[in-house]
């Protein structure tokens, strides 16, 4: 079984590599510190990925979202030092463990032993990288369709598609909170899901409606109309606090309905 490890921490990536070393089944085709560089290898590896070895928290998204972007996970652990997520863990069908560092032997092998036999009672091929054999699929909604369309010229689009894993995924363009830059991808933030795409911030911001939505910052789009509040040069938009450069701020304040 092919496998990476996706854990920000180099330490436990190392007892991980060495563990699964151990076991002959077993093969590392890669370790990553971020989602990003392993959404990568994903995309681009020639190898299938059988096994992934997750951490949960790690810088700009966590390993839930990186398990949002998948197209057919392979099976995954999660290994976390966080007691907390074990329900939310379970209801993904492709997390097969959840195991709390320190993690020994014994617990490692446990998990890899549920990883094999789900791997041998499913006729379901592992993931494969981008532009292989995979088929594309029929444009498929995102979840988030609660915002209706107000005061919104008749010529705006209310959607567009984004292409992940060779699947063109709606998206309405109400429910998109943020968009962030993020290398050579944009992760979209909706009221509902997290999305990364490989794309740009200026052709995002080319599809996105100029009355809804301002740039604010070099790496950050926003829509405006779902500001909870602003304080000094940041807004907050749901969880996340925002940074607003000098240079946007002006016309951000343009845009306030201001009592």
């Amino acid at each position: 079984m092919n496998c990476i490890i996706v854990d920000d921490e180099t330490l436990s990536r190392n007892i991980l590599e060495g563990m699964i070393a151990r076991d002959p089944e077993l093969t590392v085709t890669g370790q990553y510190s971020n989602a990003m560089q392993a959404m990568k290898h994903l995309n681009t590896s020639e190898e299938s990925t059988d096994l992934i070895f997750l951490d949960i928290h790690m810088p700009d998204f966590t390993g839930f979202d990186f398990i949002q972007t998948i197209k057919n996970p392979p099976a995954i652990v999660l290994v976390t030092s966080d007691k907390n997520f074990a329900t939310e863990a379970f209801e993904y069908d492709c997390i097969v463990d959840y195991m709390v560092k320190p993690v020994n032997e014994e617990r490692f092998q446990r998990a890899v032993r549920k990883a094999k036999a789900l791997k041998a009672s499913t006729a379901a091929p592992a993931v494969t990288p981008v532009g292989t054999t995979t088929p594309a699929a029929e444009p498929a909604a995102a979840t988030s369709t609660s915002t209706t369309a107000t005061n919104i010229p008749a010529d705006t689009p209310t959607e567009f598609y984004v292409n992940i894993d060779r699947r063109l995924i709606k998206i309405d363009i109400q429910s998109v909170n943020v968009v962030e830059a993020k290398g050579d991808y944009i992760h979209i933030k909706t009221e509902a899901k997290n999305y990364i795409v490989h794309s740009t911030l200026k052709k995002i911001e080319e599809k996105l409606p100029q009355h809804l939505f301002l740039k604010v910052h070099r790496t950050y789009i926003i829509n405006t109309k779902k500001i909870i509040d602003i304080e000094d040069n940041s807004v907050l938009i749901g969880k996340d606090v925002i940074p607003v450069s000098r240079a946007n701020r002006p016309e951000l304040m343009k845009r306030l309905n201001m009592l």
